[in-house]
C-alpha cells in the first residue's frame, strides 16, 4: 500500500514537472521583448497579386488618411480592435496613436505589443451606382510608447493640424489633457495593400 502511493506522488510530481515546463515554453514563446529565435517573420503576400499595391501607394494612403481599426491581441487571447486616427510620420516611418493612459487597448498591447493596423481610402462609386472601388493598407508591427515629452507634443500637433487650423484649440487641448494623454507608435514589419472592387 506504501508502494502504491509514492507511485502515485511520483506521478503527481512528474505531472507537476511537466505542467511548469509547458508553461515556461509558453510563456518564453509569447514573449514580445525577446528576439524571433526561429529566424525572420514570414508575412502573407496579397492573394490575388494583380490588385497589389505598391509600397509607395501604401504609405500614400498612411499619409492622407487619418482614421483606421487598430487591433491588438485582447483578453483571452481574442482579437480587439478599435476605430482610431493616426498619424504617419515620414521623418521615421512610425503610426502614431494618442489615448488614454488605461483600458483594454493598453493592456493589451503592454502584454504582447505584436498589432496590426488597416486603413482604407474614401473610394469611388462604380458605375453600377451601389459599390465601392477603393483602396486598402494593413500594417503588421509592433507598438511602441513614446515617453519623449517635446516628442510627443510635436506629434499631437501635427496630428490635430489633419483636422483643423485652429491653433489656438489645438494649444488649449494640450494644455489641459497632455498629462492625461498616452501616445504610442507603430513600428511597421509589414505593410500590405490591394485595390477592392465590391461588385
Amino acid at each position: 500500500m506504501q508502494y502504491i502511493s509514492v507511485i502515485n506522488l511520483e506521478l503527481v510530481l512528474l505531472g507537476v514537472g511537466v505542467w511548469v515546463c509547458l508553461a515556461a515554453i509558453e510563456r518564453y514563446f509569447y514573449r514580445s521583448d525577446i528576439p524571433d529565435i526561429m529566424g525572420d517573420i514570414e508575412f502573407r503576400d496579397v492573394a490575388r497579386v494583380k490588385q497589389k499595391l505598391t509600397e509607395e501607394e501604401c504609405l500614400d494612403i498612411l499619409r492622407k488618411e487619418v482614421r483606421g481599426v487598430l487591433s491588438v491581441n485582447g483578453d483571452n487571447g481574442y482579437p480587439y480592435g478599435m476605430p482610431i486616427n493616426h498619424y504617419y510620420n515620414d521623418d521615421d516611418g512610425l503610426i502614431y496613436f494618442h489615448g488614454g493612459k488605461k483600458g483594454h487597448r493598453t493592456d493589451s498591447f503592454r502584454k504582447d505589443d505584436r498589432a496590426s493596423y488597416c486603413v482604407m481610402d474614401k473610394g469611388t462609386l462604380s458605375e453600377d451606382g451601389w459599390s465601392l472601388d477603393f483602396r486598402s493598407v494593413i500594417v503588421f508591427g509592433r507598438i511602441e510608447e513614446v515617453n519623449d515629452p517635446e516628442r510627443m507634443i510635436d506629434i499631437v500637433r501635427r496630428l490635430s493640424l489633419r483636422f483643423t487650423d485652429d491653433t489656438e484649440y489645438i494649444e488649449d487641448e494640450i494644455e489641459r489633457h497632455g498629462s492625461h494623454t498616452l501616445m504610442f507608435a507603430l513600428r511597421p514589419e509589414h505593410i500590405t495593400g490591394k485595390r477592392v472592387n465590391e461588385s
